[in-house]
């Protein structure tokens, strides 16, 4: 059964999402921002189940940036400690729906305890055949193409290959993404109009979808919704749709 009542071949093949408003959501509550942090735990759960179901190929959660290290150490130590209760808890859910789980960013500043049990969950995860759940923690687009530079640099430099056969290909295959899909769908919760250093190389043809709710209150309906836009869209990657002529552009 679709549940959108859109063929399936108009699904976006990556959804990224920039999980943004945990924080405030918690103060129009009257609770502590941490509070926010933690009811965002179920919108993930809740995310990452329905692209499941939906046979969503690739899904890219931004998880904690690189610039997030500036919050109050109460605040960082909270999110390392939900980063590692997620990894231990839905494992066994995670299997269950076949779901393998990658990792993106740079591991400097990450406890010990929780880069074990992350792992653990790419491991056990790694032969699962259904979507992909990418997670991006201590991510900066910006150090992202630092270290992609750095090691393209370091192969000219042994030979491997000459500087002038340096193509969009040969960046892309040195980036934390390699080998994944770039995203169709970069979904930006509580109504920011920022990108604020995600995937910068990899969204340059995505479609943008802002909404109001903040992650807390994201679910299966605004998933849907984001879907729904998506499909009615018509992509043209710089060219022009065969059906309009000059006038109309």
């Amino acid at each position: 059964m679709n549940p959108l009542n859109i063929p399936a071949n108009r699904y976006p093949r990556h959804i990224a999402v920039i999980m943004d408003g945990n924080g405030r959501w918690a103060q129009r509550q009257g609770l502590p921002r941490i509070e926010g942090h933690r009811r965002g735990v179920s919108s993930v759960r809740r995310t990452v189940e329905e692209c499941a179901r939906l046979n969503i190929e690739q899904l890219t959660l931004y998880c904690l940036s690189s610039e997030n290290w500036k919050r109050p150490q109460d605040e960082v130590d909270f999110l390392m400690h939900l980063l590692e209760q997620y990894m231990i808890e839905e494992r066994s859910i995670l299997m269950e729906q076949n779901i393998r789980v990658q990792i993106i960013g740079r591991r400097d500043g990450i406890p010990d305890q929780v880069q074990v049990e992350m792992n653990k969950t790419i491991e056990l995860s790694a032969n699962n055949t259904g979507t992909t759940l990418c997670l991006a923690i201590n991510y900066g687009g910006r150090s992202e193409m630092v270290d992609a530079v750095q090691a393209i640099s370091k192969k000219v430099k042994l030979g491997e290959f000459d500087y002038q056969s340096i193509t969009e290909q040969t960046i892309a295959d040195h980036l934390y993404t390699s080998g994944m899909p770039d995203p169709d769908l970069l979904i930006r919760t509580a109504d920011e109009m920022r990108i604020s250093n995600f995937l910068l190389w990899q969204i340059s043809y995505a479609e943008l979808w802002i909404t109001k709710t903040c992650w807390p209150d994201f679910n299966e309906s605004t998933l849907h919704e984001a879907i729904r836009d998506f499909a009615s869209r018509e992509r043209r990657f710089g060219g022009l749709n065969p059906s309009m002529d000059e006038e109309e552009v």
